[in-house]
């Protein structure tokens, strides 16, 4: 009799531990299903998209113009992030010349843009007149002086007449023309003060440190500071043409491409006409 409740007892013991063991294997196979649906699949994650610098020199008229191209042209391009070098289109050559790191020239003269190809600093097929200017003459808004055309002016009258550096800066170099052709160079030489770029000329006006000044129209339309006195006849100076080209040695040729065919774009001209440049 109590070798039969022994071995009942035996049975029902290795029932009970059996029970037990199944039981804890459910339990972890659940907590580790469980635990792998919590989990992302590795193979959902998306990589972050590579963003490129689009390094770009350009002449300082195109400064406004530029800015409200990139809030645009960026919004349609995530991928591109356009960082701007502003200045005279002749210093921007030569600092490219010197290897600074350029994507794209913008400038304000063919002159410029040529002395890049003739040293194959340039993509040549992928240069492109996108815009082109006119050159004022331009006075404070309050000063009272009044100059009908370029040639009234009369530098017995001015104290001084800002204007770009005619060997660097293409406004200045256009002026300089405007003022040969009407045999006025020489008489305003005396009242000259020569400025790194257009931008500083209006600078120069705005501020009172010069009487008159000459700069492109589109530089004139961004200033409430300055009333355009004059403006000058376009047979009297080389036709003001902006050309784009990518640099040879980019490394993002297909970026400054795509950039250049905006600047070509029915939207591209839409902001440069805004911004008073004509095509």
């Amino acid at each position: 009799m109590e070798k039969r409740i022994s071995i009942g007892f035996l049975v029902l013991l290795f029932i009970m531990i059996l029970s037990v063991g199944c039981s804890q294997n459910n339990g972890a196979n659940n907590s580790s299903q469980q635990q792998n649906a919590e989990e992302p699949k590795q193979e959902t994650l998306k990589p972050e998209e590579k963003q490129t610098e689009l390094m770009i020199s350009a002449a300082a008229s195109l400064t406004d113009a530029l800015n409200e191209m990139k809030q645009v042209y960026e919004n349609e391009h995530s991928s591109v992030k356009l960082a701007f070098n502003f200045g005279g289109s002749g210093k921007l050559a030569t600092q490219i010349e010197q290897g600074a790191p350029t994507d794209l020239f913008l400038s304000a003269d063919q002159k410029s843009m040529d002395n890049l190809e003739e040293k194959s600093l340039i993509t040549v097929d992928s240069r492109a007149d996108f815009t082109g200017n006119k050159i004022v003459l331009v006075g404070e808004k309050n000063n009272g002086i009044t100059i009908p055309s370029f040639k009234d002016i009369d530098p017995s009258k001015l104290s001084q007449i800002a204007i770009g550096e005619p060997e660097s800066v293409p406004a200045g170099k256009y002026a300089k023309e405007a003022l040969e052709a009407l045999g006025k160079w020489d008489e305003v030489q005396a009242k000259l003060v020569y400025a790194k770029d257009v931008r500083q000329v209006l600078t120069y006006v705005e501020s009172g440190n010069a009487d008159v000044g000459f700069v492109y129209s589109s530089d004139a339309l961004t200033s409430d500071k300055v009333k355009v006195l004059a403006e000058a006849d376009a047979t009297l100076h080389t036709p003001i043409i902006y050309p784009a080209a990518i640099i040879a040695d980019s490394e993002n040729q297909e970026e400054a491409q795509q950039f250049i065919d905006y600047l070509l774009s029915e939207d591209g001209q839409s902001i440069l006409k805004k911004y008073g440049f004509v095509k």
